[in-house]
């Protein structure tokens, strides 16, 4: 069986709200998502480093921001390089198809992809996607703009 994930993170990469805040935001995500669920699954996490929020079966392409090449199978190996580090430290790399040192939130992929150090995360809900006006309360009850990224496992 596969699980669809909604994940809200900060627009900022490296950006984390006071745990007061997080608890708010997490609490709205539920209303939002689950109205009839008593008890949803909605994880929030906490990474020491930027950890790339992956939108895994629902992404199929990732291009050079540059040259337009495709270049998926190295943002697979960073992605898996990336989980093993438990993140990356740094977001910018090299990329392989003209040799461009570019920020890694340039990157064009076919579904959105985000890049966080800190996640809430919503599984199975019983609606999506969030609207703007859903994204604005999230990020008003946060702190900080956010933005979804929506993972088909």
């Amino acid at each position: 069986m596969s699980d669809f994930v909604v994940s809200v993170i900060p627009t900022d990469p490296r950006w984390q709200p006071a745990p007061e805040a997080a608890d708010a935001c997490a609490d709205l995500l539920r209303a939002l998502l689950y109205p009839e669920e008593p008890d949803p699954e909605v994880e929030i996490g906490w990474y020491d480093r930027v950890a790339i929020v992956h939108p895994h079966e629902n992404l199929q392409h990732v291009t050079c921001p540059r040259c337009g090449r495709e270049i998926s199978d190295w943002f697979d190996g960073l992605a898996e390089e990336a989980e093993e580090r438990q993140g990356l430290t740094e977001l910018e790399a090299t990329v392989p198809c003209c040799g461009a040192r570019i920020p890694l939130t340039g990157l064009r992929h076919d579904w959105p992809c985000g890049f966080a150090r800190f996640e809430i995360a919503a599984w199975n809900p019983e609606r999506q996607p969030l609207s703007g006006a859903d994204l604005t309360a999230l990020g008003e009850a946060l702190g900080h703009a956010v933005r979804q990224i929506e993972a088909h496992i």
